[in-house]
């Protein structure tokens, strides 16, 4: 019924501890927050949710009727609830049906702390848009009964490899700080053409902006904002294995950045050109890979290396 916009997780996991919510996970979902305008003609809070969701309101006067819907100090929101201006109200969403996603998710590490996965391609990290239950985040919070599992990091829905997740609320920040301060360094592989007269290894720098709303970011004038390592591994035939050093994690900047070198990665349907692909269309999965991240653990202070188990189709193909 009511679906959430979660960006960065960091970003969405600061928010949550500013407005939390006296809901807890269910079934693998955090509950919807909706936030009431700071001023309008509504008499109650159902008169407000009625209007903004006029498709679902027989649902939501279904949860009003059954105590589903609370305010932000816990308080049930009845029928009579006044409105109150910039007020939170939290309730459970009925995400619509879904197909599952037809690939498994790979576990490559489990302690006290962290969960780090091999994140299939094609399968969301988190609760976004068309996709919700068929996430990476649910899948693992049902499956593997962790409500408080939360991603410390995003990877793009149609790019595979390492992902890893927080297991206690309370060493989050520690994990998300390093994220935050670069201090994770991270390595990708990518397919795309081989172009002999380009010399590698190269670092492209560039300024990258992504309008909310729209599917694809764009590289703009002005001070560079991403900055990418690529260096050439391997050639065969037209095709090349390249691997990726990301200095900066902007949206979509690896693709970005291969394609400004005329190098668009094979199977990106976003970039040079933007093609709108079926979303259950699992024929061309994009040729990049999260090969491995490595940090100094800020819990235990060890060194830790996690490496992605997975392959890029078309290069193995094109070794076999």
């Amino acid at each position: 019924m009511v679906t959430e916009d979660e960006a960065d997780a960091g970003e969405e996991d600061r928010y949550r501890r500013r407005v939390r919510s006296p809901l807890p996970v269910r079934d693998g979902l955090n509950p919807s927050r909706i936030r009431l305008p700071e001023s309008g003609h509504w008499a109650t809070t159902l008169e407000y949710l009625c209007q903004r969701f006029p498709d679902d309101e027989v649902r939501v006067r279904e949860k009003v009727a059954t105590g589903e819907v609370l305010a932000q100090d816990g308080t049930v929101i009845a029928a009579d609830t006044p409105f109150v201006p910039d007020a939170f109200v939290f309730l459970y969403r009925d995400p619509a049906p879904e197909q599952r996603v037809p690939f498994e998710i790979g576990i490559l590490h489990r302690d006290d702390s962290l969960l780090v996965i091999d994140k299939p391609h094609f399968l969301a990290t988190m609760p976004r848009g068309f996709y919700i239950v068929e996430s990476a985040l649910v899948r693992l919070r049902r499956d593997l009964d962790l409500p408080d599992l939360s991603p410390l990091h995003r990877l793009d829905r149609v790019t595979a490899g390492v992902l890893m997740f927080s297991l206690r609320p309370a060493e989050r920040g520690a994990y998300q700080q390093m994220f935050a301060h670069r201090k994770v360094t991270k390595y990708y592989e990518a397919v795309a053409r081989h172009d002999p007269e380009l010399a590698f290894p190269r670092t492209v720098r560039s300024r990258i902006v992504k309008e909310r709303g729209t599917p694809t970011a764009d590289e703009v004038f002005g001070e560079p904002n991403a900055e990418t390592h690529i260096e050439l591994l391997d050639v065969r035939g037209d095709d090349a294995l390249y691997g990726l050093h990301p200095a900066t994690g902007k949206i979509h900047q690896l693709r970005l950045h291969m394609a400004s070198l005329g190098l668009g990665i094979r199977n990106d349907h976003f970039y040079p050109r933007f093609d709108d692909v079926p979303p259950y269309d699992y024929s061309t999965p994009l040729q990049l890979l999260a090969k491995s991240v490595s940090f100094t653990d800020p819990i235990s202070g060890r060194p830790r290396e996690f490496t992605s188990a997975l392959t890029l189709s078309c290069w193995a193909q094109a070794t076999g």
